[in-house]
């Protein structure tokens, strides 16, 4: 196993400040953003790479990071990351469940709220290709009305993806995926 990549705990995010380790982490699955860099053109780039909580923690929890912080550098335990993760997502466990889902079968995930989703999920990554998918995670006890069901898919139809729901069962861990598939009469 490669030694972990080291990422810095700053309040609400983390960041890989080596442009080197930022850069391997980037092309090993598209995580993190390059910073000031909007749509990263190439894998390698000279900056510091900033990680979200969902994805530094996942990142760590597979330790292929190793997450300190202040001037001394301690470590930080899984448990402040999602800690700090549920102060900031709301629903985060159900929205982490099904992030670790996806990620486990070899997508790609990445914020999705500039399409009002949780996530956009990508086959081979931004960059290579549009993503394909928009998901909004629900809980099991959720009621979604057939409007928020309509506008999700003209949406997505829109932006010429599909659109799913994934609810996933806490106590199982078990994700059901809803995919809709819009068709004309």
């Amino acid at each position: 196993m490669a030694k972990p990549i080291t990422a810095e705990f700053l309040q609400n995010f983390l960041v890989v400040w080596n442009p080197d380790e930022g850069s391997e982490l980037y092309k090993k699955g598209f995580y993190g953003k390059p910073l000031g860099i909007p749509k990263p053109k190439a894998a390698q780039f000279n900056v510091p790479l900033m990680l979200d909580l969902m994805e530094g923690l996942y990142l760590a929890e597979k330790r292929i990071i190793r997450v300190v912080e202040g001037p001394r550098k301690r470590r930080v335990n899984l448990e402040k990351i999602r800690k700090t993760a549920r102060e900031l997502y709301d629903e985060f466990d159900h929205k982490y469940t099904v992030y670790k889902d996806l990620r486990e079968h070899g997508l790609v995930v990445t914020p999705g709220i500039k399409y009002g989703c949780d996530f956009a999920v990508y086959k081979h990554g931004p960059g290579l290709e549009h993503a394909p998918f928009m998901v909004s995670v629900k809980k099991l006890t959720d009621e979604v009305s057939a409007t928020e069901i309509v506008k999700a898919g003209r949406l997505a139809t829109t932006v010429r993806k599909r659109f799913i729901i994934a609810t996933p069962d806490m106590q199982t861990k078990k994700i059901n995926y809803l995919i809709f598939k819009w068709f004309k009469a």
